[in-house]
């Protein structure tokens, strides 16, 4: 995005989209193949609109946009799985852990 296109306001297309319902299915299928799984919401960005991270009980993780936190909070009850906000908890360690693994067997 150029100086331009931000004093007036333009944005790139697709640099942010809104959910959607495959997003969600998404998330449901991936959870419910995986054990132990807790979502984390992130906050809005200037960049993305507000996503949930969810995390497996070995870590492993995927990422998708929600209808905001109220939405997180409703597919969280739906997944019946524990909802936190990251800006308030951090990501869990194990998150850390299976991305530095990951990152190792690619090298």
């Amino acid at each position: 995005m150029g100086v331009l296109d931000r004093l007036l306001g333009r944005r790139r297309q697709g640099t942010s989209r809104a959910a959607t319902e495959a997003d969600a299915d998404y998330l449901e299928q991936w959870a419910a193949s995986r054990r132990g799984v807790e979502a984390f919401v992130e906050p809005r960005t200037t960049v993305t609109e507000t996503t949930v991270v969810l995390v497996a009980h070995d870590g492993e993780w995927t990422r998708r946009r929600v209808d905001g936190g109220q939405g997180a909070r409703r597919l969280g009850k739906r997944l019946r799985i524990p909802v936190y906000d990251v800006a308030l908890i951090r990501y869990p360690q194990r998150m850390r852990d299976y991305t530095a693994r990951q990152r190792n067997r690619r090298s």
